[in-house]
């Protein structure tokens, strides 16, 4: 299946057509940007590796009853994806205070939260992706009060799948972001990707705050050995199996 036309272009991937129209092709750029694109540069292997990663993950969500947009990886820095039409929210779910909820609430960097936070940010560059109350997203029509509680729902038991994934690899997952899409029967699928771009990764057998760190913040902090931390996560999840981790209750 061979990619015709360029749909769409972000800071870390191209989404093309194919000739099916219920299929699109994701590829990985090694891009890298932070600070609503302020801060620029290239990060080695970048692409192949969050394709490879992004891939095991949705294949383990998929084993665990969450529907994803992921078909397949037929190279080593795309995926085949369903054809979605992406949901403009980021949806960001919040285990340990990091980042914007410091600066924001004043929480200690490394604050374990009483239950996850889940928030939504308008996915607009131009307003620089702000947080949004949930009557301002339904003002703003970008979903039904339906469609919010049931991405509340998933991102709440996706967090649960990953957190367990993570725990089995010896990474805290602290924090993540995730965005959605609807197919063309409007059910909504998980889409985008889930990567060290995406996700707050901290190894748990360093206690340094700065070693510990395994994602995009070293390349935001500017620490040093980005695509050796990459790598590492890399490694980690593909030596864990795809698999259900929570046994459905048994009917009786």
């Amino acid at each position: 299946m061979f990619a015709r036309q360029k749909l769409y272009e972000g800071k870390a991937k191209i989404v093309y057509a194919t000739d099916d129209p219920d299929v699109f092709l994701t590829h990985f750029k090694n891009d890298a940007t932070a600070f609503n694109a302020q801060k620029r540069g290239q990060i080695a292997g970048k692409g192949e590796i969050n394709a490879a990663i992004s891939s095991h993950l949705f294949q383990l969500l998929e084993a665990n009853s969450i529907p994803t947009h992921f078909i397949d990886r037929p190279t080593a820095e795309d995926m085949r994806v369903k054809a979605v039409k992406i949901i403009p929210l980021e949806v960001v779910v919040r285990n340990i205070a990091a980042g914007s909820l410091c600066q924001q609430t004043g929480l200690e960097l490394g604050a374990v939260l009483k239950q996850p936070l889940v928030e939504f940010y308008y996915k607009n560059d131009a307003l620089g992706d702000p947080l949004l109350t949930r009557d301002r997203l339904l003002l703003l029509e970008l979903a039904t009060p339906e469609q919010l509680d049931q991405l509340q729902q998933m991102a709440l038991r996706i967090n649960e799948l990953l957190s367990a994934f993570f725990q089995q690899c010896g990474i805290t997952l602290v924090d993540f972001k995730l965005e959605f899409g609807l197919d063309r029967n409007q059910q909504i699928l998980l889409a985008d990707e889930i990567s060290p771009d995406t996700c707050r990764l901290w190894d748990q057998g360093e206690t340094d705050p700065d070693r510990r760190v395994m994602d995009k913040d070293r390349f935001r902090r500017d620490l040093g050995d980005v695509e050796g931390a990459y790598r590492r996560v890399l490694e980690r999840v593909l030596n864990q199996p795809v698999q259900p981790l929570v046994q459905e209750p048994v009917q009786e």
